[in-house]
């Protein structure tokens, strides 16, 4: 299949630079291996997102919400319509394996859910795979074991369980304040000496008041040495202590895959992570292959969320359309 545009990723970003791209007049084709905003479908079911309903719009549609911060059902909801309403094309459940370059562009290949496997061709890639499929591995023995978990649902099936959280910034934090709603015995090992500067100051109050009454046990400067079935070992202060644990949640952040850019010679930053690309236009140094979204971040996920990735699909869009024009 010959396209103009491929976007590899259906995540905000991904949908924003479709979008803008389509009042262009260039219709790209949307690759997700999942479905759509997958990374917002694995947020704990009763999230409440930290931006206000008006930070995460795309393309000009409003986002009616009850509450000035959206839920997470609210999210689903709006993007599936925005998509609806747009007409975005958009291949769900087909993982791109491989891009290489050719003569006239770039070769796309894919895998399907039924494990059929398809070629595309593309003038141009986006490349808005996000981060959050990637959980950063803490490197410790037992971190694979089954009652540990990198990703917080929901808080019912830990009723009355003794739960470690491992981390300490903004999903460490909700996870806790979730489980004491089920009487779940919380323990949180965090490396840092303090409460992270990066914890959203609404939420922070509540969780140190769970401290303080006894519901929650915060340990500070505590580095995981393994998880065993029962408990997780742990050392401060040069002493090896344990925690009973009928259940691990190691919120310890997510990465972006790379994959995508060793295929192609992107140039990494060895020291940030970031991509090499143009910050007008966010074209890599590889010819019409861009980034929109978190992955231009690199290790420092939280410089770009959704309030700010979504105008990356503008200044693609814009380039792209501008490469256009000069070839008539």
């Amino acid at each position: 299949m010959k396209e103009e545009v491929i976007i590899i990723g259906g995540g905000p970003c991904g949908l924003s630079a479709a979008i803008a791209l389509k009042r262009r007049g260039i219709d790209a084709a949307i690759i997700e291996k999942k479905n759509i905003v997958h990374s917002i479908y694995e947020y704990p079911v009763h999230q409440t997102f930290f931006s206000s309903a008006d930070k995460l719009e795309i393309g000009g549609h409003p986002f009616p919400v009850v509450d000035r911060k959206p839920r997470r059902q609210e999210a689903l909801v709006y993007y599936r319509k925005v998509a609806e309403a747009e007409k975005l094309r958009i291949y769900n459940y087909e993982e791109v394996q491989k891009i290489q370059e050719t003569g006239s562009g770039y070769l796309v290949q894919t895998e399907t859910l039924q494990g059929k496997t398809r070629e595309w061709e593309a003038s141009h890639v986006i490349i808005a795979t996000g981060y959050y499929d990637n959980p950063n591995p803490m490197n410790v023995p037992g971190e694979n074991l089954p009652h540990v978990k990198h990703y917080f649902e929901e808080a019912h099936p830990h009723f009355n369980q003794q739960v470690v959280i491992i981390g300490g910034r903004n999903s460490a934090v909700d996870a806790a304040l979730a489980l004491e709603q089920v009487n779940a015995q919380v323990t949180v090992l965090y490396r840092g000496s303090e409460y992270s500067k990066s914890i959203k100051p609404w939420i922070l109050p509540d969780f140190q008041a769970m401290v303080r009454r006894g519901a929650a046990r915060m340990e500070f400067e505590a580095d995981v040495v393994r998880i065993e079935p029962d408990r997780v070992i742990y050392k401060q202060e040069e002493r090896e202590r344990s925690v009973a644990a009928d259940f691990v949640f190691a919120m310890t952040g997510y990465h972006p895959s790379r994959a995508f850019f060793r295929q192609l010679g992107i140039a990494v930053d060895e020291q940030s992570g970031r991509p090499s690309f143009d910050e007008e236009t966010m074209e890599t140094n590889r010819e019409n292959i861009y980034i929109a979204g978190v992955i231009a971040a690199g290790d420092e996920a939280n410089e770009i969320f959704i309030e700010n990735g979504r105008f990356h699909g503008e200044q693609i869009a814009e380039d792209i359309a501008r490469k256009k024009a000069t070839l008539f």
